[in-house]
């Protein structure tokens, strides 16, 4: 591997490492203290804390492609692929939530832009990283 390949892979691995960062930390936050979330999604109790917990779950189920991917995203390429896709699922799938609900819902749409904005991210990083990788591929 040529040390201008080398740096595009490191490139890479830190871009996704980003995103798989503030998703895991998104997931245990969520699961180890949800009570400090309950509000924003309009929840409360033990049932509100029950929901969250299974979200921050959710989350880090989401995350096994990512930590493929960010292994070695060249090799993985199929890994560091479906992340893309699933970042954009998860923006798209927030975007429909949101312009669902009401506008009285103002802390739930508000906790919903917030992830909106978050997977936004995640999403422009990782389509960065998958131009990259193409890249790689093409100019080796």
């Amino acid at each position: 591997m040529t040390d201008k390949a080398n740096l595009r892979l490191w490139m890479v691995r830190v871009l996704i490492g980003i995103v798989t960062a503030w998703n895991l930390q998104a997931a245990f936050t969520f699961m180890f203290t949800p009570g400090a979330y309950v509000a924003g999604f309009e929840l409360n109790g033990l049932a509100g804390e029950t929901a969250i917990r299974g979200t921050g779950v959710l989350f880090l189920m989401w995350n096994l492609p990512y930590l493929v991917a960010l292994w070695h995203p060249h090799r993985y390429r199929l890994a560091l692929n479906l992340s893309l896709a699933m970042q954009l699922v998860g923006v798209l799938g927030e975007s429909l939530i949101f312009f669902g609900l009401p506008p009285e819902h103002t802390i739930l749409r508000t906790s919903l832009l917030r992830f909106i904005s978050f997977d936004a991210a995640g999403l422009i990083l990782l389509a960065i990283s998958v131009w990259m990788m193409r890249h790689e591929s093409h100019g080796s």
